[in-house]
C-alpha cells in the first residue's frame, strides 16, 4: 500500500506532462506516422499479437528490446508460439488520440489485439464516460474489422488527487468494460511494480528493465489463457 501510494504521488506531478513526454528519443518516443510505417512493414505469415497503448506499452527511456511487448515475443519464441508481436505503443497517447489511430495499425490481420490505454485521460482529468466511450469505440472498431480478434484489455490505476468517486469509478471502467464485451482483462497492468524505487526508472512512473519483466509476468498470466500455441 505505501508503495502505491508513493506511485501515485509521484503520478500527481505528471499530471500536464502525462505519460511519457520526454525529449529523449528512444523506443517510447515514435511518432504517429512512425508507428504507423513500422506496423506496415512488420508483417509476416505468423499469428499477430498487436500491442496498442501508450509510453507504457512503448518501453519509454528504455531500448526496444527492453519493453514488455518484445519479452512477451521472446516468451513465446522460447515455447515455440507461432505468433509475432507488434509494439504500436505511442508515448502520450489518450484513448481519444488512439481512437484516431486505430484504423493506421489495423491494416493488417491480427489475431490478438491488446488495449493498454486511459492512464493519461485519468492523469488529466478526463471525464471518465469520455475515457470510456473512446475506449468501447476501439473496441468496437477492432471487433468490425476482424470479429475473431480476441482483445485483451490492460487495467489501470490513477492517484487519489481528482477526489475518491473518480478515482475509484476510472479504476471500474476496465472491468467492466471487460465483462461487456466479454474480453479478457489483466487487473492492473503495473501491479507489483507500481510505486517500487528499484523497479522505476528516475521518472518514478516508467518501469526500469527489471520492472518490465515483471509487468511481461502480469500481462502473460492472462494472455497464455487467451492464444493457442499455433494461432
Amino acid at each position: 500500500m505505501r508503495k502505491l501510494v508513493r506511485y501515485y504521488l509521484i503520478l500527481s506531478v505528471f499530471i500536464l506532462s502525462s505519460c511519457g513526454e520526454n525529449t529523449d528519443k528512444k523506443s517510447g518516443e515514435n511518432t504517429a506516422e512512425e508507428v504507423q510505417t513500422e506496423t506496415e512493414v512488420q508483417t509476416s505469415e505468423k499469428n499477430v499479437i498487436l500491442f496498442f497503448g501508450n509510453s507504457l506499452t512503448a518501453g519509454m527511456g528504455l531500448e526496444p528490446s527492453e519493453a514488455f511487448p518484445a519479452l512477451i515475443q521472446n516468451r513465446l519464441d522460447s515455447l515455440d508460439y507461432d505468433f509475432e508481436v507488434i509494439n504500436a505503443g505511442l508515448s502520450g497517447e489518450t484513448t481519444a488520440s488512439g481512437k484516431n489511430r486505430i484504423n493506421w495499425v489495423l491494416n493488417q490481420d491480427v489475431d490478438v489485439f491488446v488495449l493498454e490505454l486511459g492512464a493519461n485521460d485519468g492523469l488529466r482529468g478526463i471525464p471518465l464516460e469520455e475515457t470510456r466511450k473512446n475506449l468501447q469505440d476501439i473496441i468496437n472498431t477492432v471487433k468490425e474489422k476482424n470479429p475473431d480478434t480476441k482483445i485483451v484489455l490492460a487495467g489501470m490505476q490513477i492517484p487519489p488527487n481528482m477526489g475518491e468517486e473518480y478515482t475509484s469509478e476510472f479504476r471500474n471502467i476496465f472491468p467492466e468494460l471487460a465483462q461487456k464485451n466479454n474480453v479478457a482483462l489483466i487487473p492492473f497492468l503495473l501491479e507489483g511494480v507500481a510505486g517500487d524505487p528499484k523497479l522505476n526508472q528516475q521518472d518514478g512512473i516508467h518501469p526500469t528493465a527489471r520492472g518490465y519483466k515483471i509487468v511481461a509476468n502480469n500481462v502473460w498470466d492472462v494472455l497464455e489463457n487467451v492464444i493457442d500455441k499455433k494461432g
